[in-house]
This record gives structure tokens, C-alpha cells and sequence, in this order.
């Protein structure tokens, strides 16, 4: 069993400068109470490895707007002109990674895997500084594993054992990395008894949680 968490105790938990693996697609899925609980405290310096960054007052954008990040990974920033400004500024470094690829190097995370090989990329400024592999006749970029000291879940349901359940497209990156943070924060709209879950629903089993956040 699992001790439910206040999200300030959860901000607590993370320090300045912590490599951060967080959930969801433009702010559908993302863990917005345990944001704004960081936002809240003041967080600094820290990496932000994710899809996207929202835009303004939404998700992952209140972390940028609160310039609590000195760098992000992500697959795009397209909808945050914030982003952007402080990309251009020189004050916020960006590193742009296919959504496939981040997905997987991810994943590799998790998996204990040593890297992944793509051909997305080949022949494109993508591959700048890269190993490249021959398998076949058919060139491939290595891309390393992306680890994180936390990962930051939101999910729809959750037992007092951690056990997770995951609500349509809020589902999007969060099983993927709550298995390659070293410890997982999760942030649960509905948190119910152990056994009201079915083994069959669960997405993401107990043994990769470690704090559960409680309502408020």
C-alpha cells in the first residue's frame, strides 16, 4: 500500500535541476496539479523531456512561463510562442526530436536498451554528431536512451497499490514513461480501494509507482 501524497509534497520531492519525463499532448494527460505545485514553488534549472510544451497557462507551458526550465526535449513547440521567445533569447535550449524517435528512445529508457536505430533522419540535420549503422544496405541513426531522475504521470484511475489506469487519449506518453523515470509521480483523478481495479484494465502495474499525489 501506498501513502497518498499532497502535490506539494510531491514538488518537494524534485530538485532544482532534476531531468524531468512529463505526460501528456498539449497539456491533455499532463499532471497539472503537481505543474502548478512545482510552478508554486519555484523550481529552477530543470530538463523537461516531453512531447511538447503546451502554450501559455496551460501544462508544460507554466513551467516555461515561470522559466523553470534551462532546457527541453521535446518533439515540437510549435503552439508556445513562450517557448520559442526564450529559445531565440538564448535563455532556454531546445533539443527538437521526431515524435517517434523521442517515443522510443524513451522507451529504450525503460527497456534497459543501449539506444534504438531509425532511418528517420538519415540525410537531415537530425543525424548531426550521430553514429550511423549499416544493416542490410540501409542506413540507420543510433539514438540513445532518454532517462529521467522522475517521471511525472497523469492517470484517470489508481488503486492504493499504484496500480493505473489510463482514460482515451490522456493515455498518450504516460505508460511509456512512468517505466523510464527512476522514481514515478503519479497524479490520479480518481484514486479507489485495492480490487476495485481488474488485473485485466491495468496499463501501467503497481511496482513502477513510487508516490501517488491525493486529492485536495
Amino acid at each position: 500500500m501506498k501513502t497518498a501524497i499532497t502535490a506539494d509534497a510531491a514538488a518537494a520531492l524534485i530538485p532544482d535541476g532534476a531531468r524531468l519525463l512529463i505526460g501528456g499532448f498539449m497539456g491533455t494527460g499532463s499532471p497539472h496539479r503537481l505543474i502548478d505545485a512545482l510552478v508554486k514553488r519555484g523550481a529552477q534549472n530543470l530538463t523537461v523531456i516531453a512531447n511538447d510544451t503546451a502554450w501559455p497557462g496551460r501544462g508544460i507551458g507554466k513551467l516555461i512561463s515561470a522559466r523553470a526550465a534551462k532546457k527541453v526535449v521535446a518533439s515540437h513547440i510549435g503552439l508556445n510562442p513562450e517557448t520559442q521567445a526564450q529559445l531565440i533569447a538564448g535563455e532556454l535550449e531546445v533539443e527538437l526530436v521526431p515524435q517517434g524517435t523521442l517515443i522510443e528512445r524513451i522507451r529504450a529508457a525503460g527497456y534497459g536498451l543501449g539506444g534504438i536505430l531509425t532511418p528517420t533522419g538519415v540525410g537531415t540535420d537530425v543525424e548531426a554528431g550521430k553514429r550511423k549503422i549499416d544493416v542490410d544496405g540501409a542506413e540507420y541513426l543510433l539514438e540513445l536512451p532518454l532517462h529521467a531522475d522522475f517521471a511525472l504521470v497523469q492517470a484517470f484511475l489508481s488503486d492504493y497499490y499504484g496500480n493505473l489506469v489510463y482514460a482515451l487519449t490522456a493515455r498518450n506518453f504516460n505508460p511509456v514513461i512512468a517505466m523510464a523515470g527512476k522514481a514515478v509521480i503519479v497524479e490520479a483523478e480518481h484514486i479507489v480501494p485495492v480490487g476495485m481495479i481488474s488485473p485485466d484494465h491495468v496499463v501501467t502495474p503497481a511496482p513502477l509507482v513510487d508516490y501517488l499525489i491525493a486529492h485536495e
